[in-house]
């Protein structure tokens, strides 16, 4: 995706800060399956384990809360000032879930080295379908957007060693796990 294409969405995305808590953005659909494309090309070039330079912010569970991803970007510096290691759980529960997954794709499309997005639970179609993001992409658009975006979902990586240091995943670790390189040879994309 062009430089200038990911900063007018991410552009756009920013603007509702200005507007009235939990305004919509306005979003064109091509502009979503363009940052969602383009996100599922880096992820499909990255290992299951991913491996991160110090320093970098972590942050857990957004839930499709995007005035409180944009807090945390208000607060600990927005990319590429700021480096930061997502544990999955994007969308699903609040009411703004498009926005929050478009824009933190967007931005890991124009800073792929600075921002670094794994999958937890929520990305994956049977939950999304009963918790929220399948409803969203329905109402305000359609399903093909939705089916594009879990496609997208099924290529992001699992974890993340940050400084040869601390292990970074959104769950558990499963007792079958010998030794972290394990975690790459897993098949993708991973289903549900």
């Amino acid at each position: 995706m062009d430089p200038a294409r990911a900063d007018a969405i991410i552009g756009r995305l920013l603007n509702v800060r200005h507007a009235k808590p939990g305004a919509d953005a306005i979003l064109a659909v091509e502009d979503l399956y363009a940052v969602s494309k383009a996100a599922r090309d880096i992820f499909m070039s990255q290992p299951m384990l991913i491996e991160l330079e110090a320093p970098v912010k972590i942050c857990g569970d957004i839930h499709g809360q995007y005035s409180d991803l944009l807090r945390i970007f208000d607060h600990c510096g927005y990319p590429p000032d700021a480096n930061y290691l997502f544990l999955g759980d994007y969308v699903d529960r609040g009411r703004q879930s498009l926005e929050t997954i478009s824009l933190l794709f967007a931005y890991k499309v124009r800073y792929p080295t600075n921002v670094f997005l794994l999958r937890g639970n929520h990305e994956s179609e049977d939950i999304n379908e009963q918790y929220g993001f399948y409803e969203e992409c329905i109402r305000r658009f359609d399903h093909k957007l939705y089916k594009h975006f879990s496609d997208t979902f099924a290529w992001l990586p699992v974890a993340g060693v940050v400084a040869d240091r601390i292990l970074c995943m959104h769950g558990g670790l499963s007792p079958d796990l010998e030794h972290l390189q394990q975690i790459n040879s897993l098949p993708r994309p991973l289903s549900r």
